[in-house]
Order: C-alpha cells, then structure tokens, then sequence
C-alpha cells in the first residue's frame, strides 16, 4: 500500500464520525509498522480521546519506529485532553505523515515543531483536499470565530416551494428529506424565521433510522410571536429566539418560563451578522439555515453564508405568485449577485441534490 492508501484508510475513519465531534474536528489515524496496519483511531466526540491516542493504544508495543497517518495536524495543547504530539513522542513513532495543518491558534504548526524538536521526520500535505474538504466547517470557525453557514433549499425546476394554493407537502421525495435531516445532524444549530414557526410549527430534531444528534434551535422573531405551546418547547434540547427592541418584554418573560433562551438586540431588525458573532460566541461552529424565504434572503443579500445546498424535484410549478424558495426584497443588480460554485451532484432517487460553495463573501454584497 502507498502513502495515499494509508491516508485515504486514516480520512475514510475520520468520516465515520460527522457531525459528532463538534466543537473539535473529525480527524482519523492509521499506524503502519513494517507494511502492516498496527492500529487504528478516530476521534468520536468532545471530551474523548483523540484518533493518535486510540490508533497508540490499539498499537502497543508496535508504535515504536512505526509510521503514523493522521488527517490533521497532531494538537500540542492542553485542552480535555493531553498534547497528542507528546504521546507520538513518547510512543517512539519514527515518522508522520498529516493531510491538514491546523488553522486553530493554539496548534497551528506547534504540533508538528515538536514532532520535529523531537527528531521525527514529518511529511506534511498528502490528501491535503479531501481532509480539508471534511474539516471545513471547523476550519471556518476557527478562523472566524463565526459559525459555518449552511442554507437549505428544496424546490421545484423553476425554483418553487408551494403551488398557488400554498400547497407544498411534499415537493420532494423520501430521500431528499431523509439526507435533510443528516444536514441536521452535521450541524450544531439550526435556524428559521418565525413564520415558518407558525405556519409549520416544526420540532427541527433529527429523524434518522439510526438516531442522530439534535441541532440548537434558532428563531428569528422580531417581535416575539413565538407560541409559548410550540412544539420546539416540548422538544430536549435547546431553543434560542432573537428578537429586537420591538419584542414584548412580559411575552419574553413567558418565553424563559417556558424553557427558551431569549436573546434581545438593541436593534430595530435582528440581523444575520448580530446573529452569527453570538451564536459563535456560544462556540456554535455551524449553522443550517432552513428557511423561509425571508430569512435565507436576507443572508443571501448579506452574503453571510457559506455553502447552499438545493434538493430539486422533478416538477414544474409556476405561477408568479407561487412561493420561491427564496423571498424577501432580492437583490437589484446582478453584479451584486454572490456567483457560486458547484462542488457535487448527486442524484437523490428522482430528485437531485446540488451542493454549491460561495467562495467570495462579504465582499462585493449590498447593505441591508
């Protein structure tokens, strides 16, 4: 086996884990003594072990003058968890072969320092793509301290949610929704505007055959309209609403007694960047935007997002006045349109799903 096989085995474990490690990155290991694999680790969720550390255990003895093959950059901090890099150190590994660095302040390139100090030859940057293609959402909010912005869509060809009538269940097949809700699952939180609460009143939790971790619940409500018999309020786990100045403070009152958390901006409209600095200030490294309409356009006009993702059905709608998937005021000029990039297709039974990335943000967009 090659060098890529290897890492290619350390990405393929480091994959199993999404969406479950949060606020650390996925990362795999493959340890490689005398051609064979010696050991194997993947890190499952904060607070565990990390992949170098089960991979060691997994070794023994074998470890040392072994190789070693991780996905990310061995950490050389103190966090839940002792620096991986002195493990591989005192292990006895001979050499280290990583796809990503990492970007957090706290490793960025100290790991591997020490890895060097040490004597270990280091190889850096095999498969450098892909595991910085699994690690992107953690990547952004390191870097930005915002959380990475997903936006969800599911529409027709001509880019329709409801008929006329506003009918709109379902548009898209079982398999489109059921690879909706592992989006839920890949992301810390997930958002909505208030009318979509009270037309729909969703649960937003994960409904995955085999379970899945349920996202933070996010609501924009400008002037707290939220029900306080919501279904969100009956649900496990955390419900957030920001609202403006114009929130009635005794329905806010209502709302905690209830068990949300109300966050209330000293602004006239809440607004996608106010959202995201708190939100990543909560250490919410991502976020999925599931509508409506308003909501995804107002961070279309504001360019905060940083990937879009449509599940097409195969039909036809039309109407002027039926619903678009995306509302709001638009955008006036295509100049000021955010120009992405198609990163993957997939067909989804009879629908389609494509995965777009916006690669220019907050640059060239209009203000509110």
């Amino acid at each position: 086996m090659t060098k890529r096989d290897y890492m290619k085995l350390a990405v393929e474990l480091a994959s199993a884990a999404g969406g479950q490690t949060s606020p650390n990155p996925q990362v795999g290991c493959v340890i490689v003594k005398d051609g064979r694999v010696a050991g194997v680790g993947t890190h499952l969720k904060a607070g565990d072990k990390h992949a170098e550390r089960y991979a060691l255990e997994m070794a023994g003895a074998q470890a040392s003058g072994a190789d070693m093959y991780v996905t990310l950059e061995p950490c050389s901090h103190h966090g839940r968890t002792p620096p991986c890099a002195d493990a591989v150190i005192e292990a006895g590994i001979s050499r280290v072969f990583t796809a990503s660095s990492d970007p957090d302040p706290r490793v960025s390139g100290r790991g591997i320092k020490k890895l060097l100090e040490a004597g270990i030859y280091v190889e850096t940057g095999i498969m450098k793509e892909k595991a910085d293609e699994l690690n992107r959402r953690f990547f952004h909010y390191v870097t930005t301290r915002h959380p990475y912005v997903t936006l969800k869509m599911a529409a027709s060809i001509d880019g329709k949610t409801a008929t006329i009538s506003g009918e709109s269940k379902w548009i898209t097949g079982p398999a489109s929704r059921l690879d909706g809700h592992r989006l839920r699952h890949e992301h810390d939180a997930i958002l909505v505007g208030i009318e979509t609460v009270l037309a729909d009143d969703p649960e937003l939790t994960v409904r995955l055959p085999e379970g899945g971790i349920d996202p933070i619940r996010v609501v924009l409500d400008n002037e707290l309209r939220f029900p306080l018999r919501a279904n969100m309020l009956q649900a496990s786990g955390r419900t957030i609403i920001f609202t403006s100045e114009r929130g009635d403070k005794d329905k806010e009152k209502a709302l905690k007694a209830a068990g949300a958390e109300v966050i209330r901006l000293s602004t006239f409209r809440v607004e996608p960047e106010t959202v995201l600095e708190k939100l990543g200030s909560e250490g919410i490294g991502s976020l999925l935007i599931e509508g409506g309409g308003t909501v995804l356009d107002s961070f279309v006009r504001t360019g905060f997002f940083q990937e879009a993702v449509l599940y097409q059905a195969p039909i036809l709608i039309g109407g002027r006045d039926a619903v678009s998937a995306i509302g709001g005021s638009g955008i006036e000029r295509l100049s000021d349109c955010p120009r992405l990039i198609l990163k993957q297709v997939e067909q989804l039974e009879q629908d389609v799903k494509l995965t777009y990335r916006n690669e220019v943000q907050n640059e060239c967009s209009p203000e509110l």
